[in-house]
């Protein structure tokens, strides 16, 4: 008997505006060592054997600067460049609705985030084979502590429980895209507060009875937020730790 192989699609997302990066070039579009920071990304996903198809989004007038970008440095796999929206998880949503449809599970990934690995990738697709959702992660080594409304330590919490979230986040695509279906519906009807919505994984733990796994992610995986960012990723890659 034939065994299907999981059709694996990267949603990689390169929306967001940068503001903290006080440049006029957009950080997904700045120079990084010669290749554009989203470049990176779309380069370890083009490698991948896993990954069959690439759904790449951006900012509102900004489809053909990506175009030129994959065409420039053969991004092959890159099948649908979509314009994002104001808020992270509208544009999610948006490149989620140009997932091809024969699409088993969907690796989504913050295109500023250049430093990710083959490897990383690897697992994010064994693991959600098993568990239909997982995230990379790194465990949190420094104290933290909770804050009352007055500025005052009022908790410090047990850092052995605790996880700095990254990405890729994998899913069955079935699962994400219902669970943002009902993410929708739940806004348009009771209203919600947006500023939770932190992540993808927050909205399958929300709207579904799925378990997201934490997997092993890599500290590597930083993403650039600030032009220091950009300096400590300009130094890994050329120390050639990427």
């Amino acid at each position: 008997m034939a065994v299907n192989t999981p059709i694996y699609t990267a949603l990689v997302m390169a929306a967001g505006s940068g503001t903290r990066m006080h440049s006029t070039v957009k950080k997904q579009f700045a120079d990084l060592c010669g290749m554009p920071v989203v470049g990176y990304s779309l380069r370890a996903f083009e490698e991948n054997s896993h990954i069959r198809s690439v759904v790449l989004v951006v900012p509102k007038g900004e489809t053909e600067t990506a175009l030129e970008l994959c065409m420039k440095y053969g991004f092959h796999k890159v099948r649908n460049i979509v314009e994002g929206s104001d808020q992270r998880f509208k544009s999610v949503y948006n490149g989620l609705q140009c997932v091809p449809d024969d699409t088993d599970y969907v690796l989504i990934h913050d295109g500023v985030r250049p430093l990710i690995t083959g490897d990383l990738i690897d697992r994010c697709c064994k693991y959600v084979l098993l568990t239909r959702a997982c995230v990379a992660a790194v465990p949190v080594t420094d104290t933290i502590k909770r804050a009352n409304a007055h500025g005052f330590a009022a908790e410090t919490l047990d850092r052995s429980t605790l996880w700095s979230i990254q990405t890729p986040q994998a899913f069955s695509f079935p699962l994400i895209f219902e669970a943002y279906k009902s993410l929708y519906k739940t806004i348009r009807e009771y209203g919600t507060d947006e500023s939770k919505i932190t992540d993808d994984a927050v909205i399958v733990e929300n709207m579904t009875d799925c378990h997201v796994r934490i997997i092993a992610g890599d500290r590597r995986n930083l993403k650039i937020t600030t032009p220091e960012d950009m300096v400590i990723a300009e130094a890994l890659i050329k120390s050639g730790q990427q």
